[in-house]
């Protein structure tokens, strides 16, 4: 009598049991995007968001059995406090199972330490610094580190000719990582740096800036501001005081002709060269198909690689999610998301499973013009590029 009463009880405990594990399969996975939906880096949030909806749409709104749920709070751009209150708002009253977007370094270094606490996957779909990934275990990034797209940049101007660079790099993280490892690989490869300055983050004028490089005997200077209006603004500059009849090439990495911005800049454009993971004219069927879509949801904007981050963290998380079962716990997630692999529109990616930064393909290109509009035209490729950032910092230990 009594072992069957104790049967009776335990079965009811295993299927009340079962019913909660039902029912935490069937709740929505909420993602709580954090991105700069207004100011002027709002574009940049946009473009995420349009290439997160594109995946969305091509695969749909369920994965493991859960309806995927997004939700936007805006951070206006280089604002770490009102990223940090977003992501304490997601997580403490929105109850969001995964954080995501953050479109520059403050930002995300700012959430870091609350998805640490909350043990929150933080998927980073755009900041750039190196070390965003070790200021919490809870971080993947599917977009790229300064470092990686640069050093190409750098190794290509010392094999074509560059002898003397001048950088002008803008003064925040990834301005100071693209600095630093143009700086050691050129100079590795022989290369001389013959000036070096950095401009403010907030609507910097660059006449006295130009005025220095021209001066300097540079055979080209190397650049680096946020994608966007700097890039029109030091590139008319650039034309305007003569520095390219003077023989000064500009490189720099892609975000200088960043999608976005490419049309705004006209002709003066044709010939930057540049080094970046994505453009739309890269030439695959995957990116073919993307490009498509993103035009047919978003008619009037071009996209970018920021928007394919924003394509490959859904990607990720939608995978991730198949493999868990629907778990998104911190813990859960991020054993599942390292060494994954998957084909791109930008090319073949894997998350490394030792730093949780991307690795991918690192193309060089040049600004032409196909077919009446301007593209990042690939013409040489470094493959699986892992962070030299991280790379550096580790044989330095």
């Amino acid at each position: 009598m009594q072992m069957t009463k104790f049967l009776k009880r335990s079965l009811v405990a295993l299927s009340i049991a079962s019913m909660g594990t039902v029912a935490h399969a069937a709740e929505d996975l909420k993602i709580g995007f954090i991105l700069p939906m207004s100011g002027p880096f709002s574009s940049y949030g946009q473009q995420i968001l349009n290439g997160a909806k594109v995946y969305m749409a091509q695969h749909g709104d369920t994965v493991a059995g859960r309806k995927v749920v997004i939700e936007v709070k805006d951070d206006t751009g280089v604002a770490p406090e009102v990223s940090k209150r977003a992501a304490q708002e997601f997580v403490v009253q929105d109850k969001v199972d995964i954080l995501a977007g953050f479109g520059l370094t403050p930002s995300a270094f700012a959430v870091a330490p609350i998805a640490s606490q909350s043990k929150t996957p933080m998927i980073v779909l755009n900041a750039a610094t190196s070390s965003i990934t070790e200021r919490s275990p809870y971080i993947v990034r599917t977009s790229m580190t300064l470092p990686q797209t640069t050093a190409p940049m750098a190794q290509w101007a010392a094999k074509n000719g560059i002898k003397k660079v001048y950088t002008v790099v803008a003064d925040f993280g990834p301005g100071h990582d693209a600095e630093k490892q143009f700086t050691k690989t050129f100079t590795e490869n022989g290369g001389e740096i013959v000036g070096q300055v950095r401009t403010p983050l907030a609507n910097p004028d660059f006449s006295p800036f130009l005025a220095r490089v021209k001066d300097s005997g540079a055979d080209a200077v190397f650049l680096f501001v946020p994608a966007g209006e700097q890039g029109v603004s030091f590139l008319k500059g650039y034309k305007q005081r003569g520095l390219d009849t003077a023989g000064i090439k500009l490189i720099a990495p892609g975000d200088l002709t960043d999608e976005d911005v490419l049309d705004a800049m006209g002709d003066e454009s044709i010939g930057v060269i540049t080094s970046m993971h994505y453009a739309e004219a890269h030439d695959s069927d995957l990116n073919r198909k993307y490009t498509q879509d993103y035009y047919k949801a978003n008619p009037n904007k071009r996209p970018n690689f920021m928007s394919v981050a924003g394509y490959d963290g859904m990607k990720l998380i939608y995978s991730v999610l198949e493999k868990t079962k629907g778990d998104a716990s911190g813990d859960a997630f991020v054993a599942a998301a390292k060494g994954m692999s998957w084909e791109s529109p930008r090319g073949p990616i894997t998350i490394d499973p030792e730093t949780r930064d991307i690795i991918q393909n690192v193309y060089i290109r040049e600004v032409k013009k196909v077919d009446g509009k301007l593209q990042n035209v690939e013409f040489d490729v470094v493959e699986q590029l892992k962070d030299p950032g991280k790379a550096a910092a580790a044989a330095a230990k």
